[in-house]
C-alpha cells in the first residue's frame, strides 16, 4: 500500500465517511454521479477555492437539500451548533 500524500484531518475522515454511509443500498441517498455532479456545478472560482474534500461537502448538502433529507435553514442551525460548540476549525478550512 503506497503511503497517502499527506495526512487526512479528522473533518476529512469524516466527510469521506458521509459519503460512503449515504451511498450505501440501505440509505441510497447520494450517487457516485449526484457527487460529481455538485462539484461539477461549482463555479469556477469557488472550485478554485476549494480544497478536495470541501468539493465533496459542498456536493454532499446540494445534495441532500435537493433531495428533501435537510432543508437550508436544518443545515445552518447545524452549522451554527458546531461552531458554538468547537468553533469555525470544527467545521474544517
Amino acid at each position: 500500500m503506497e503511503a497517502a500524500e499527506h495526512a487526512y484531518a479528522p473533518w476529512e475522515k469524516r466527510v469521506d465517511a458521509m459519503v460512503v454511509l449515504l451511498s450505501d443500498k440501505k440509505r441510497q441517498l447520494m450517487t457516485t454521479d449526484m457527487l460529481r455532479r455538485g462539484i461539477e456545478g461549482l463555479p469556477a472560482d469557488a472550485y478554485d477555492k476549494m480544497s478536495y474534500y470541501e468539493r465533496w461537502m459542498h456536493a454532499i448538502c446540494q445534495t441532500l437539500i435537493q433531495r428533501g433529507a435537510i432543508t437550508i435553514d436544518e443545515l445552518g442551525r447545524k452549522m451554527e451548533e458546531v461552531r458554538a460548540a468547537g468553533g469555525p476549525e470544527a467545521l474544517g478550512p
